[in-house]
């Protein structure tokens, strides 16, 4: 019981992290990438935990990795689409098709570098 407690409480902190390297990388993203902004702090962490939330039900509705890397050129796209869908829930946030790409390519290479997986 104890040990099941543990892996809870572990996976909550390692969406905790994702969604903060995810926001981080949003800023980063948005400050260099053309065609694509978010504005204000909030909005930073919201469009992170709505991309965060929308890769989760993709992966569990689709059945595969809906990260940018996790199934090539695949998952690269529906990454692109999920960053796209996301402005929609957020106000702030403006992104178009082109921003969508190198949007999911920054956060396919952050996945590479810092591999945290929330699922």
């Amino acid at each position: 019981m104890v040990n099941e407690e543990k892996k809870g409480s572990t996976s909550i902190l390692r969406l905790i992290v994702r969604i903060v390297l995810v926001a981080i990388i949003l800023g980063i993203v948005s400050f260099l990438t053309p065609g694509f902004s978010i504005r204000g702090m909030w909005s930073y962490i919201f469009a992170a935990v709505i991309i965060s939330l929308l890769d989760y039900f993709i992966e569990k509705l689709m059945g595969f990795d809906a990260k940018p890397f996790g199934k090539g050129l695949k998952g690269f796209l529906i990454s692109a689409v999920i960053i796209y869908a996301a402005q929609f829930f957020v106000s702030g946030m403006n992104v178009s098709i082109i921003g969508a790409l190198l949007g999911a390519l920054a956060i396919g290479i952050l996945d590479a570098i810092f591999p945290v997986n929330v699922m």
